[in-house]
Order: C-alpha cells, then structure tokens, then sequence
C-alpha cells in the first residue's frame, strides 16, 4: 500500500490473529516495524520486500507483541523504541518514550501518544506526514482493547484522546484481525446505524475471501465503532441510558462485551 511518493506500508499475518506492519520509504530505506509478534513472520516479510530494518516500536509489552523482539533485533541490528513504562520489562530498548514525545525514524517524525487502558504502558505511534497511526490493542477496528491493567474510565480517556489527536482521514493500523466478531456485537449496540450496517457487510465479504479488514480510518471508526460513539444520543438510548456520560455508556458497552 503506497501512502506518498516515497512511503509503502506492509501489513501481513503473525501467529493466530496479529499482525505485522513495516513502514518503508523508498528514498531513504528506512524501514520500521511496528510490534513483533514473530520473529519468523517478520524475516519472511523483509525478504519478500527487500526491505532491511531500521527501527522497532513497541506498543506495549504483552507477549503476542514482543515474543520475537529479542530475536529481531539480534538479527537486524535495527534501532528499538518504546514505552518508559516497560523498560524495565523489555531487555531490547535503546530508547523509551513518554506521553507526547516525538522520535525521528530516518524521514519519519513519529509522535507517541499514552493510551493505557488495556495495559498501562500501551502507546499509540502517530506520524502525521503520512496521515498514518498504530493503535497498538486500544482501538480495534469496530471495537477497542479489553482492559486488563487500567480501567474503563481510563480506557475512555484513551480512546477520547485518540478522537481529539488523530484527524479523520488518519489510516489506522491495530495489533489483531477481530474485525468481523466486534461487527457482531456492535449490531447488537448500535442496530439502526446505517454506516454500521453497511460495513459488516464489508468485513462479512473481506473475511470470506479470508482479506483482511484493516487498515481502517477514524473517520470510518467514529462513524460505525460503538465504543467511540459512546457519547452519542442514539447509542446512550438504545442502550437505555439517556442522560448518562459518555464514560458511563462506554463502561456500559465494555462490560457488554467482556460478557459477550
């Protein structure tokens, strides 16, 4: 997928339901990884490319996204960036990041965004030249991250703080393939939402030729994600929570889902 003159993007499968992403500019060869949840995967793709890596960030220190790290780093020599919050969790790290801060990948400036939640040290990478984000496992497409090590107002937070940072017409990578199951339960939050409807059936058809359903975009997500659309009328009511905060609604939600 070619983003800019100079700018390709790879996404492919790992493990069960991951995936891997690269981000290449051709002009430079800067090539960065997003997450590794395979080490195996990961060499396949730069081969298949002939690309050869420069950076890794992480997302957050769950195993399906760094099993491979140690590995790929080893047989790359390739530069690793992530959370403050897991140094002391991952070995690899030559540099970690807080909330906001930018980093510099060859051409790329890269700006992590804190979006605990389902985990504490989960952070979004956002380059905005190439209208391009990695949601890490906080935004799904048609869903979000379970929440294991914040809270659900905390999750909220994130996911709001994602509406407010990332432009419409940002194209959006995640960590998982479980496009089509949060389209399901989705219908059962949001059933008269024509813009919902319509992209079930787009997953229902992508899945059946077994084609992935990401990337997506936050305009794509505002208008069909029940959790991102917490705070409107139409969801609240179907859900029997007229006058309730956006915060209670999207724990509502959450909760629905975690029981699902």
């Amino acid at each position: 997928m070619a983003l800019s003159d100079t700018t390709e993007i790879h996404q492919f499968t790992c493990l069960d339901d991951n995936f891997g992403v690269l981000i290449h500019d051709t002009d430079t060869g800067t090539t960065i990884a997003v997450d590794v949840p395979d080490a195996d995967a990961y060499e396949k793709a730069l081969e298949q490319t002939g690309w050869s890596l420069t950076h890794i960030l992480i997302t957050h220190h769950h195993w399906d996204h760094v099993q491979g790290l140690g590995t790929l780093k080893r047989k790359t020599g390739a530069t690793v960036i992530g959370p403050e919050r897991s140094r002391l969790k991952i070995a690899e790290f030559d540099r970690t990041v807080e909330d906001g801060d930018d980093v510099r990948c060859g051409p790329y400036e890269i700006k992590a965004i804190s979006t605990p939640g389902h985990t504490l040290d989960q952070i979004s990478w956002y380059i905005a030249s190439i209208k391009v984000a990695h949601t890490g496992d906080t935004l799904f497409s048609l869903g979000c991250g379970r929440v294991f090590e914040g809270d659900r107002d905390m999750m909220w937070s994130s996911l709001a703080k994602l509406m407010r940072q990332l432009p419409d017409d940002t194209t959006i990578y995640c960590g998982h393939e479980y496009t089509q199951a949060n389209a399901r339960f989705a219908l059962t939050i949001d059933p008269d939402n024509a813009d919902l409807k319509a992209r079930a059936d787009e997953v229902a058809a992508l899945r059946e030729k077994d084609a992935a359903t990401l990337p997506t975009t936050m305009a794509k997500e505002k208008a069909t994600n029940p959790f991102l659309r917490a705070g409107e009328a139409s969801v609240a009511a179907a859900l029997g929570m007229e006058g309730k905060s956006a915060a209670e609604v999207f724990s509502e939600i959450r909760m629905r889902k975690d029981n699902a």
